[in-house]
C-alpha cells in the first residue's frame, strides 16, 4: 500500500511538471521543476551550423548563446556582447564581449571544467558556418556580405573534394581585436546584418567540443547557454538540465534560469499533443488544431468552458500566407489577370468562416505582416474584395466573364487541413466571380518546393515565416536580381520570378541605409510598387496560439516563437 501511494505521489509530481521541490527566489519567483514541452517536428541536429528547422532551433536556443538576442518585442538586446557598434560607413560591426562567461562543464575540457568564452571562440564558431566541410546550412548569411567568406567557402569545398587543406585558411572579415573584442567586416553596407548575429547559426561553440566529439558533435552539443544537454533519444525525448554557472541574473538578482530542466517530447500529431496537454502531461501546447479551435476559443478569442482553466497566449505572427503567380507563365505574365485574381478573393470570409478566426487578419496589405517592428505595413495599399473591379480587369485582359480563360491548376502541399480548406474557398470564389475553373493538385512538400523553385508551377500556395525581424527578409521574395537569367535554373527565394528594376533600386538603397526610419520608408515604397504588380495573392497574416498550464509564469511570448525558457518559472499549486 505504501509503495502504491509513493507511486501515485511521484506520478503527481511528473504530471504537474514540479519534479523535485520548488525553492523560493526573490520577487515571488521559484526555482525548480521540469518543464515538459512537445515538438511536432523532429530535431535533426544540435550543431548550430547545421540547423535550419524550428524544432532543432527551439532546443539549441536553450543550449547556446549568441552575440545578441531578441526580446519579446523583437528588439535587439545584448547577450554575449555587452554592447556593440557599427562604423559610420556600415562596414564594420564591433562587439564587446562580457567577461566571465563559461562554457558548460564537459569531458571535452581538462578536468571537465568549462573555460571562459572569448573572442577567439566567436571567430572559430562563425568560421565553421562558412566551412563547406561542416555541412553548413547557414553559409547564405555570409555569402556576398562578409569579406573573405566566399573565398574561404570555395577553398574548403575544394579541400573536401581533394582531401587536402584549404588554400584559404580563414575568413578575413572575422577579426579578433583582443580577448573580448570581435569585429565582422562587410564587403558593402547591408543594414539587416545587425539581426544576423541573433540567429542560431551564429551561436558560439568551443573548439574543444567539436574536436572531442568529431562527427558526433551534432548530438553532443556544448555551449554557454542557460541549459546543459543531458540526453537525446530521437523520436522519443530530449533532456536538458539547468546550467548552474549561467552568467545572467534577473532584476531581483536571481541567477537564471529558474527551471531545473526541460524535457522535450516528439509527438508528431497536434491533436495528440493537445490531448497530452489537457491531461496535464505538458506545460505548454503550441498551436490549436483547426478542427478543435471553435470548441476551445470563442469569437472574442477567449477560452471557452473547461478550457478557461488554462492560460491562452496569442500574438500576430511574423508570418504571411499567400498564393504565388509565376509572372513568366503565358497566363500570369499579364498584370491585369493577376490583379483580377487578387480582387476576386473575399479574405474576410476566409478568415471568418474557413479559418474560424484562427488568423490575425485578412491579407489586405502587402507581403510584410503588420507585426513587423517599426514598419508601416498597413500603409501598403493591397487588394480588398471587389468582384466588379475583378471582372473589369479580367475583361480588359481579354477574358470577359472568363471566356477563353483556360482551366488553372493551383498546387499546394499535401496534408489537408487549413491549406486545403482555403484552397477550396479560393477555387469557389474564382469560379463565382470570374468564371474561372481551378483544379487543385496536392503534392508532398519536398516535391512542391522543388517544382516551384524550378519554375514549373504557374499558381502555387506558399507561406513565409520570418528568420529575423527586418522587412528585407520578406521583400527578398520580390527582389528581381535573385531571379536567374537562365529560365532552367532554380529560383528558390523569388519563386514568382518577379522583376521590377524600380523595386530593386529602392530595396538596394534601403539595404545601404542605416537610419532605421528612412530604411522602413524605402522598404514601403518598394513594396507598394511590387504589390501594385500583384505577383502574389496575399491571403492572411498568421496568429500564433499557445496554451499554458495555469502554474506557468514568466513566459515571454513573441511574434517569431523564439523560446525564452530561461525566464520561465513554475508556481506552487
Amino acid at each position: 500500500m505504501l509503495l502504491l501511494l509513493l507511486a501515485v505521489l511521484l506520478l503527481g509530481c511528473a504530471r504537474n511538471g514540479q519534479e523535485g521541490q520548488l525553492r523560493p527566489a526573490a520577487g515571488d519567483r521559484f526555482y525548480g521543476g521540469i518543464y515538459r514541452v512537445n515538438e511536432v517536428g523532429e530535431v535533426r541536429s544540435l550543431d548550430p551550423v547545421q540547423i535550419n528547422d524550428v524544432s532543432s532551433a527551439h532546443v539549441a536556443e536553450q543550449i547556446y548563446d549568441k552575440l545578441l538576442t531578441l526580446d519579446d518585442s523583437l528588439r535587439l538586446q545584448p547577450e554575449l556582447a555587452e554592447r556593440w557598434e557599427v562604423s559610420p560607413d556600415g562596414l564594420v560591426y564591433r562587439y564587446y564581449l562580457r567577461r566571465g562567461v563559461l562554457f558548460h562543464d564537459n569531458p571535452c575540457f581538462p578536468q571537465g571544467k568549462g573555460r571562459e568564452l572569448t573572442a577567439e571562440d566567436v571567430k572559430y564558431s562563425l568560421t565553421r558556418a562558412c566551412d563547406f566541410r561542416t555541412g553548413t546550412l547557414g553559409y547564405s548569411y555570409f555569402r556576398g556580405k562578409v569579406r573573405g567568406a566566399d573565398e574561404y567557402y570555395a577553398a574548403t569545398r575544394e579541400a573536401a573534394r581533394t582531401g587536402g587543406e584549404p588554400a584559404v585558411r580563414e575568413v578575413s572579415g572575422f577579426v579578433v581585436r583582443d580577448r573580448y573584442t570581435f569585429e565582422i567586416h562587410l564587403l558593402r553596407p547591408f543594414a539587416p546584418f545587425e539581426y544576423y548575429v541573433s540567429l542560431v547559426t551564429f551561436a558560439i561553440v568551443p573548439r574543444e567540443a567539436v574536436e572531442y566529439y568529431g562527427a558526433d558533435f551534432f548530438r553532443n552539443p556544448v555551449g554557454s547557454g542557460p541549459f546543459i544537454f543531458v540526453s537525446w533519444t530521437p523520436d522519443r525525448q530530449l533532456v536538458l538540465r539547468r546550467n548552474p554557472n549561467y552568467w545572467q541574473r534577473d532584476e531581483y538578482g536571481n541567477a537564471l534560469p529558474y527551471l531545473e530542466g526541460i524535457r522535450f517530447s516528439f509527438i508528431k500529431d497536434e491533436k495528440s499533443q493537445l490531448l497530452q496537454f489537457r491531461q496535464g502531461n505538458l506545460e505548454e501546447c503550441f498551436r490549436i488544431p483547426a478542427e478543435f479551435f471553435p470548441q476551445i476559443v470563442d469569437e472574442r478569442k477567449q477560452l471557452r468552458g473547461e478550457w478557461q482553466r488554462f492560460r491562452l497566449l496569442r500574438t500576430m505572427a511574423l508570418s504571411t500566407q499567400y498564393y504565388g503567380m509565376l509572372v513568366t507563365d503565358s497566363l500570369f505574365r499579364n498584370r491585369l489577370v493577376r490583379q483580377a485574381f487578387a480582387y476576386a478573393i473575399d479574405r474576410e470570409r476566409i478568415v471568418r468562416y474557413v479559418l474560424k478566426g484562427q488568423a490575425a487578419e485578412p491579407g489586405h496589405y502587402g507581403l510584410v505582416p503588420p507585426s513587423m517592428p517599426d514598419y508601416p505595413a498597413r500603409s501598403i495599399r493591397g487588394y480588398r474584395f471587389d468582384p466588379q473591379r475583378a471582372r473589369q480587369l479580367l475583361a480588359q485582359a481579354g477574358y470577359p466573364d472568363g471566356k477563353g480563360f483556360p482551366t488553372v491548376t493551383l498546387q499546394l502541399n499535401a496534408g489537408g487541413g487549413r491549406n486545403l480548406q482555403v484552397a477550396e474557398a479560393v477555387q469557389a470564389m474564382l469560379r463565382e466571380h470570374l468564371g474561372i475553373e481551378v483544379q487543385l493538385r496536392q503534392v508532398e512538400f519536398a516535391q512542391h518546393l522543388q517544382s516551384i523553385d524550378a519554375g514549373r508551377v504557374p499558381f502555387f500556395r506558399l507561406g513565409w515565416v520570418a528568420d529575423y525581424p527586418d522587412p528585407e527578409n520578406f521583400l527578398n521574395l520580390l527582389y528581381g536580381k535573385l531571379v536567374p537569367d537562365d529560365p532552367n535554373e532554380i529560383s528558390p527565394i523569388n519563386s514568382t520570378r518577379y522583376r521590377n528594376p524600380a523595386v530593386d533600386s529602392l530595396l538596394e538603397l534601403a539595404l545601404a541605409t542605416r537610419d532605421r526610419a528612412r530604411r522602413m520608408e524605402l522598404y514601403a515604397r518598394a513594396e507598394q510598387l511590387a504589390i501594385e504588380d500583384a505577383p502574389m495573392l496575399i491571403l492572411f497574416y498568421d496568429e500564433d496560439y499557445r496554451l499554458l498550464q495555469p502554474y506557468v509564469a514568466g513566459y515571454r511570448n513573441n511574434a517569431m516563437d523564439r523560446r525564452m525558457y530561461k525566464y520561465v518559472w513554475l508556481q506552487p499549486h
